[in-house]
């Protein structure tokens, strides 16, 4: 029985008959306040997983008993380049109906009515004006990973849609490709690398010499989850830590990882050996590196991007790089990707290019897919979604 100022009021008839609504909410509730009380370093703890799994379980069981059946949820489609990965599939099922955007084609007017979500894997389906009017009971779209620049944002909310990404899931992942990869072109593995499987095994020692990273100083463009834990990993390296963000970092958390706020980012470009970029693209990020700020670097520096590709002027950088402006270039992402095989990025020896492996583990790929389901589930029973991302 729910009261307010006292007075008695009608119980949802859900309510009575099916006790666990209430519960399912209010574990799914608790869950999503305890997350906030998570540590940067630790990240969710076994309780927290327990709350979780307990929610999620009985929130899918309210779902069931509201409808009778599981809501039906949007995907690409299975396996292939753009589809969810097998391995996810009995998980997704546990919680969903799923159908294909190949299914969903051929039958648009039927299938179209009972689609509630849709779960974009890796960009897929396209979100368009057309795709949105033709599913007229569609409630959440949730993205696997942070970066939502392939979204019309405000054009899905215009639809009364909710949108989520899974930022929880791609941090740790994401700054471990960050460190491979300043400690990959500091090293010169990929160089030395190929010297050692080519056939004569000649070569100078003077030209496969690196830069020292213990002692070196590392600034970090954006220090939000996925920045912060690159600070934490470089910080075991013994570098210096510099960071450029909008909003300066808890004093405290500055001092864990032992980094300098620098309020300009032409300071931090002057100063680091390392410039790693780590935010997400936005019209005020696109190009934020270009020539001018290629140009205060160090002619020693390496810049590393694991954000988005538009985030740097590539003709800019294919410059710098050719010029000696700076020393090296490691990226992990393009713009576009791939990038046409005869890019110029592609011919030069002071760059190393992998092709947008982020959260490319098997673990942190099903931890996206965990966090999309408790994004859907929560917007699917009227709950705050605990990484909804609104229009600027």
């Amino acid at each position: 029985m729910v009261r307010d100022s006292g007075k008695k009021t009608k119980p949802n008839n859900l309510e009575c008959i099916y006790p666990w609504k209430t519960l399912a909410k209010h574990l799914l509730f608790c869950y999503f306040v305890n997350l906030g009380k998570g540590s940067a370093v630790t990240g969710v703890s076994s309780g927290q997983e327990a709350a979780k799994m307990s929610a999620m379980k009985h929130l899918k069981i309210n779902l069931i008993m509201e409808g009778g059946k599981l809501p039906w949820l949007l995907v690409n489609e299975i396996g292939g380049i753009r589809g969810i990965l097998h391995s996810h599939v009995p998980f997704l099922k546990k919680h969903f109906h799923l159908i294909t955007m190949k299914e969903f084609l051929e039958d648009k007017k039927d299938v179209g009515k009972k689609v509630q979500a849709i779960y974009l894997w890796w960009h897929k389906p396209v979100i368009n004006k057309e795709l949105l009017q033709s599913l007229p009971n569609l409630k959440v779209i949730a993205n696997s990973g942070v970066g939502m620049d392939h979204l019309d944002l405000k054009l899905v909310a215009s639809f009364g849609v909710k949108m989520a990404n899974t930022p929880r899931a791609v941090s740790s992942s994401t700054a471990d490709t960050g460190m491979a990869l300043l400690l990959a072109s500091a090293r010169r593995l990929v160089e030395v690398h190929n010297i050692s499987i080519s056939p004569s095994m000649e070569y100078c020692e003077a030209d496969i010499l690196g830069v020292k990273v213990a002692g070196a100083t590392l600034g970090i463009i954006g220090m939000g989850s996925i920045g912060y834990k690159v600070a934490l990993r470089a910080k075991a390296f013994e570098m210096n830590i510099l960071y450029h963000n909008r909003t300066r970092r808890k004093a405290q958390e500055e001092q864990a990882v032992s980094a300098i706020y620098c309020k300009r980012i032409d300071s931090l470009l002057q100063q680091a050996d390392f410039v790693m970029v780590v935010v997400s693209l936005t019209p005020q990020t696109h190009k934020l590196i270009g020539k001018r700020e290629l140009e205060l670097m160090k002619p020693t520096a390496t810049l590393i991007n694991i954000s988005r590709g538009a985030v740097v002027d590539q003709e800019a950088l294919v410059a710098a790089l050719q010029t000696g402006v700076i020393g090296a270039a490691a990226l992990d992402v393009t713009s576009p990707e791939p990038l046409p095989r005869d890019h110029p990025l592609l011919k030069l020896k002071n760059v190393i290019i992998t092709p947008h492996l982020g959260i490319k583990t098997d673990k942190a790929s099903y931890m996206i897919t965990e966090e999309a389901v408790e994004n859907i589930l929560a917007a699917l029973s009227g709950l705050p979604l605990p990484s909804e991302v609104l229009p600027s």
